[in-house]
């Protein structure tokens, strides 16, 4: 029988899909369920979740029908985007809520079974395509419909429909899409204690780390994916048209996880529409796992990630640490989970089916990592930790971050830590970015750009004091109690040294400001006396 190809639908330009996807908000802003893009948002993604999953069936099977082979779908009739939600005129109003959201419903083709919802939390129990599975049974235990409208939600759908994931060039498109929606989405995760990474110093991070194909990555507390979908673009880059460094990229390289449901639905998301096929994203905390327990066969080669600034853990959390650094604040303890997850040189690396056999690691794992202020200048615990750090391996690089890169949600100094399993330290370079010229810190509408870590990048392997960089002794910095918070000794000290003539405009100035005042001052106390 002869096989024609289907099709290809007309591919949605960028504008197209920009307009496309500012109609579906516009349309979710009519609904009473919804509060905000931290409704909007999240619905938006199981959605277009929804959508990419049945466009990625339809290939496979498309493919698996011109090799002739038989292909098991992991999502079933009628639960397939195409038999619930493709069709204009297909279920609709309180028919469509409570096929989304009840335990049992009558579905699309009118029979009683269970709920949308309900099914998709049950993948992770079949056995066949399991790790799929389990990622989409993962993203909607969190899920929730909050749209009271099953009509207006129906819009959404039909809007949604128009997008086609078969596209590499849609799909590229709506990931710049949909990490404009993220931004949005993390101007609001300030008041949860939340700070996002910019993507300038992802980049950098990822850039001097270096990950090499082969490797394992980690971010152990993920949110969003940022530094996962970086990694895998880097290490994407690297393949030579090598059908198994392809497979292993995507299967046995990048990993995650991520305690909250909402930046775990989001992570798994962003990383499809970049392209990694099956995310490797854990859901939970991190650091529920005892720190002993952590072996070889767990440990990765590189880390790249922003630990949560600030949070405290519980009592049963902090078990989880040696007694004598046992600590509440969550910075700290990251910080020693990372140092128990990176790989011991010659340590052994288990096998991944045929696509990577046992071996032993060439060299010790890499670390780079996000933390305030406090982390570096912490007494205690805090300096425990540190000299631990700096006993076990080497913290070769500190770079000092200026003030509000990580506004708006904070105006914490962040500092970035690059350190490998390679210790003791012997030295530690600092390097500090300064602020371009004219400006007092970042802010929301003028945020860092990556330009401004050029000179940093050139100076990373050809390093040199200057008036940005100064390296210390570690042995300097155990005397001092394992402060790290050291100065750049090449910065203006003291008194500001200005020209006569500007200094007595600036005195004049501040007498009339002071004259001012005190006018002001004046006028309400002869308003009080009156």
């Amino acid at each position: 029988m002869l096989r024609t190809k289907k099709a290809k639908p007309a591919q949605t330009t960028a504008q197209q899909l920009s307009a496309l996807i500012k109609s579906v908000r516009q349309i979710l802003r009519k609904d009473k369920g919804l509060n905000g893009d931290a409704d909007r948002l999240p619905l938006l993604t199981w959605v277009m979740f929804l959508k990419f999953l049945d466009d990625l069936e339809i290939r496979k099977e498309e493919e698996a029908a011109m090799d002739g082979r038989d292909y098991e779908p992991l999502i079933e009739p009628p639960y397939r985007w195409r038999d619930w939600a493709a069709r204009p005129d297909g279920i609709n109003g309180d028919e469509l809520l409570a096929f989304l959201s009840q335990d049992k419903a009558p579905g699309p083709d009118g029979k009683r079974r269970q709920g949308l919802f309900a099914y998709l939390r049950s993948l992770a129990d079949r056995e066949a395509n399991g790790g799929q599975r389990r990622v989409i049974s993962n993203v909607f235990k969190g899920v929730q419909n909050r749209m009271v409208s099953g009509y207006l939600l129906r819009d959404v759908l039909n809007k949604i429909n128009q997008i086609h994931f078969s596209s590499s060039e849609e799909v590229h498109t709506l990931s710049h899409l949909y990490e404009s929606m993220l931004r949005e989405m993390r101007d609001a995760a300030g008041d949860s204690g939340e700070f996002y990474t910019p993507r300038p110093v992802v980049r950098f991070m990822v850039q001097v780390t270096d990950p090499r194909l082969g490797e394992t990555v980690l971010d152990p507390a993920c949110g969003t994916g940022g530094f996962l979908v970086e990694a895998f673009d880097h290490l994407n880059q690297q393949i030579k048209g090598d059908t198994k460094q392809r497979e292993l990229l995507h299967q046995a390289t990048v990993y995650g996880q991520e305690a909250k449901p909402l930046p775990y639905m989001l992570a798994e998301m962003n990383l499809l529409l970049h392209g990694l096929e099956a995310p490797q994203i854990a859901y939970g905390n991190t650091l529920a796992q005892r720190l002993n327990e952590i072996g070889h066969s767990q440990r990765v080669d590189v880390i790249l990630t922003n630990p949560p600034f600030g949070g405290e853990e519980e009592a049963g959390i902090k078990a989880n640490f040696p007694p004598n650094l046992q600590t509440s604040e969550t910075a700290l303890l990251f910080l020693q989970y990372i140092m128990r997850m990176l790989r011991h040189k010659d340590a052994p690396i288990p096998a991944h089916g045929r696509l990577r056999k046992a071996g032993r690691a060439e060299r010790g794992g890499r670390a780079a990592v996000v933390v305030p202020n406090g982390t570096l200048f912490g007494d205690g615990v805090a300096a425990l930790i540190k000299e631990q750090l700096l006993k076990d391996f080497n913290l070769h690089t500190i770079v000092r971050m200026p003030q509000g890169v990580f506004a708006p949600y904070t105006d914490i100094p962040a500092n970035l830590l690059f350190f490998e399993r390679a210790g003791p330290t012997r030295d530690i370079w600092y390097y500090e970015i300064p602020l371009p010229e004219g400006r007092k810190k970042y802010s929301k509408t003028a945020p860092m750009q990556f330009e401004e870590f050029a000179d940093c990048l050139a100076w990373w392997k050809k390093r040199k004091e200057g008036p940005q960089a100064w390296k210390v002794k570690a042995s300097e910095v155990a005397k001092r109690g394992y402060n790290l918070d050291l100065k750049n000794p090449s910065a203006k000290q003291g008194v500001e040294h200005v020209p006569p003539a500007e200094l007595v405009a600036r005195m004049r100035g501040n007498e009339a400001e002071v004259q001012k005042l005190l006018g002001q001052i004046e006028a309400l106390v002869a308003e009080v006396e009156a």
